[in-house]
C-alpha cells in the first residue's frame, strides 16, 4: 500500500506543479495582453495629442516668424477664418494663407493679385479643428479636439510706436 500511496503523493505533486506552472503561464499571458492594451492606448494619446501641440507650433512660429507690422490678421472666406500672413518681397506683397479645412491644416503662399483661394493650398497635417480670433494685439489660436490645447500669440510689432 506503501507503493500506492508514494504513486498517487507524486501524480498529486506533479498535478499540483503542472496547475502551478498554467496559472503562471495565463498570468504572464494576461500581463502581456494587458501592457499591450496599455501601450496602445497610451500611444494613441501621444500621437493625438503631439498633432495638437504640431498644429500649435506650426502657426505659432509662422505668426512669429511675420509679425511685422500690419502683417498678421484674420479674415473670414468661404465659411472658415483664415490667418493671414502678409510679405513684401523685392517690392510685390505675398500672402500666406493658414486655415482648416476637411480634418486638415492647410496653407497657401501666393502672390497677393494671383487669384488663389481656399481650397487651393497644400494640406500641412492632420489634426483636430483649430479656431482663431483676434483681440487686440493678441491672437488666440485653439484645437478642438479631445486632446485639443491653445495658445494665445501678442503680436509685438505695432511698427515706429514699438521701436
Amino acid at each position: 500500500m506503501s507503493g500506492r500511496e508514494d504513486q498517487r503523493g507524486r501524480l498529486a505533486g506533479a498535478l499540483f506543479t503542472l496547475l502551478l506552472f498554467l496559472v503562471f503561464v495565463l498570468s504572464a499571458l494576461f500581463l502581456v495582453l494587458i501592457g499591450g492594451r496599455v501601450y496602445e492606448n497610451i500611444n494613441t494619446r501621444a500621437e493625438n495629442t503631439y498633432r495638437e501641440d504640431v498644429a500649435l507650433s506650426y502657426i505659432a512660429n509662422k505668426v512669429r516668424q511675420g509679425d511685422k507690422e500690419g502683417a498678421v490678421s484674420l479674415k473670414e472666406e468661404s465659411g472658415r477664418t483664415i490667418l493671414e500672413l502678409k510679405q513684401t518681397i523685392n517690392g510685390a506683397v505675398y500672402v500666406t494663407d493658414i486655415y482648416y479645412q476637411d480634418g486638415k491644416l492647410w496653407e497657401l503662399f501666393t502672390d497677393g493679385q494671383s487669384g488663389l483661394s481656399v481650397g487651393d493650398g497644400n494640406a500641412i497635417l492632420s489634426c483636430s479643428p483649430v479656431s482663431m480670433k483676434m483681440e487686440g494685439k493678441l491672437l488666440y489660436i485653439k484645437t478642438e479636439g479631445d486632446f485639443g490645447s491653445s495658445v494665445w500669440l501678442s503680436l509685438r510689432s505695432g511698427g515706429y510706436e514699438d521701436e
